[in-house]
Order: C-alpha cells, then structure tokens, then sequence
C-alpha cells in the first residue's frame, strides 16, 4: 500500500496537479507564463491518462494543448505583433464562445452517449463544453474565460463527489476559488490600465 503512494503514476499525478495549480495562479495575476507551466501540466496528464487507458480524455487534452500553445503565442504576440491586452468580449467573442458550447455538448453528447459506457454523458458533455469555451476565451485574454470555466468548474464538483472523486473534487473547489479571485483581478488590471491610459486631469 505504502509502495503505491511513491508509484510512478501517483508521483506524476501530483506532479501535474502542482504545474496546473500553478499555471492558475499565474493566470490569475495576468501572466504569461501560466501557459509554460499549464503545457506541462497537459503533457503530463496525457501521459496519465495513456497510462490508465482513457484515450478520449487525452484527445481532451490535446485540444487544451493546442489552445495553451495558442494562447501563448497570441498573448505574446497578438495581431499587431505586441503582446495582447485583457479585453471584454464583443458580440462576436460571445457569439463563438456560445457556438463551442453548443458544438462542443452535441458532439460530446453523442459520442459519449451512444459509443461509451458514461453513465453521466449529457453531465460531462456540459462540463466539457463549457471548458472548451473557457479556454478559448483565455487564450484570447478576454475576462469571461473565468465565467466559462467556473461553470464547468460547478458543475464539476458534484459530479467528482459522485464518482467518488474527493480529491479531485477539491482541487476543483480551490479552482472555483481562484477563478473567482480570478475575475475581480482582471477587473482591477483593465481598471488600473484604463486609469493609466487616460488619466484624470
């Protein structure tokens, strides 16, 4: 017993928690480097998963992969090759991010419905979805990506308590509460820039 509490697989579980951890954190303070951190967190997880055979959820993880690398870049380097701004999303970042929410739980749906053995498919389908959609909106810098995620994040804990996930399912409760603290500093940044560019006479 006490050997699988150093097993390989257990150490780099804890290993992937403290990096995404981290990758929050720095997320929260607008840094750019929580993509660095985040990356490493996505490849360990995929090495996880192939591990304990979940294939569907590494294909997950290289969506993650792809945006965090995304989102790097385009924070780094933006569309005027300068790094990007928090912004708040307009009509269109709205529309999209409601699209992959859609898109994301019909598919998801399906797939996990009628090819898998979920017996909470149309619960995980959402978590999913709204996760996608939230990782989108943070790889754009755009302040809603913490609304997004925190509903997953939500909608989360009780399903983890449910397949007896406790651990899991605390790690989500501390992220709740980072993407929460996560909002009002973003807020406070745009606030402090805005302040900054034009200042009070």
């Amino acid at each position: 017993m006490m050997a699988d509490l150093f097993s390989p697989i257990i150490i780099l579980q804890w290993l992937g928690t403290g990096f995404g951890v981290t990758q929050v954190l720095l997320a929260r303070k607008n840094n750019i480097h929580n993509y660095l951190f985040g990356i490493v967190a996505i490849l360990i997880g995929m090495w996880v998963l192939y591990d304990s055979k979940l294939y569907a959820d590494i294909l997950l993880h290289l969506y993650y992969l792809t945006m965090s690398i995304y989102g790097w870049f385009y924070w780094k380097f933006g569309k005027q090759k300068k790094e990007v701004p928090i912004s708040y999303s307009n009509f269109q970042d709205h529309l999209k991010a409601i699209g992959i929410v859609i898109g994301c739980f019909i598919i998801m749906a399906y797939w996990l419905s009628q090819h898998t053995n979920s017996d909470v498919p149309y619960w995980d389908a959402t978590t999913t979805a709204f996760a996608w959609a939230g990782m989108w909106l943070m790889a754009r810098r755009k302040m809603e990506n913490w609304i997004y995620l925190n509903i997953s994040n939500i909608i989360s804990i009780p399903l983890l308590i449910y397949k007896d996930l406790y651990i899991y399912a605390g790690l989500t409760v501390f992220l709740f509460a980072v993407g929460t603290s996560g909002y009002f500093k973003w807020r406070q940044i745009i606030s402090n820039e805005s302040r900054n560019q034009y200042p009070t006479v």
